[in-house]
């Protein structure tokens, strides 16, 4: 497909991608609920960055989510609530909680992940691996720009 002739301006394209990004955060949400009933995305992507992380701050989810200290507080409480998370003294400055998965935790946001990149094979079935490669690179320039 030429993309001149798919969309003839630049704000059209914007207009596009904009509508479908957030239709993409909608299902996200959507199929966030399904994993778990108790977790909003917020708590599930929270999980995974401390996961990922092997232990943060409550502030440094806050920084990198671009989200207010109060709505990280909930949703932390949410997921200790749950078993998922719990909190240990660090040991460079003991007046910080360092926040960490629980082996329950771990084991939740594994199967939500198998969970999802099921779901993302199936849904790039019938892509091209070119095509799926370029979105893949482009998503990463995307994003790379809050960084």
């Amino acid at each position: 497909m030429d993309s001149d002739a798919a969309f003839p301006a630049r704000a059209d394209a914007i207009e596009v991608i904009q509508r479908e990004l957030t239709a993409f955060a909608r299902r996200a949400r959507g199929r966030a609920t399904e994993l778990h009933p108790e977790l909003s995305l917020v708590a599930s992507s929270i999980l995974d960055l401390v996961i990922e992380r092997d232990g943060c701050l409550a502030a440094d989810l806050a920084g990198h989510f671009h989200l207010d200290k109060s709505t990280v507080s909930r949703q932390v409480a949410a997921l200790e609530k749950e078993g998922y998370l719990e909190r240990e003294v660090d040991p460079a400055n003991r007046r910080n909680l360092v926040l960490r998965a629980t082996a329950e935790g771990k084991s939740m946001a594994r199967a939500a992940s198998r969970s999802r990149a099921a779901a993302f094979t199936e849904r790039f079935e019938d892509w091209e691996d070119a095509d799926v490669d370029r979105l893949a690179r482009y998503l990463v320039r995307y994003n790379a720009a809050d960084e």
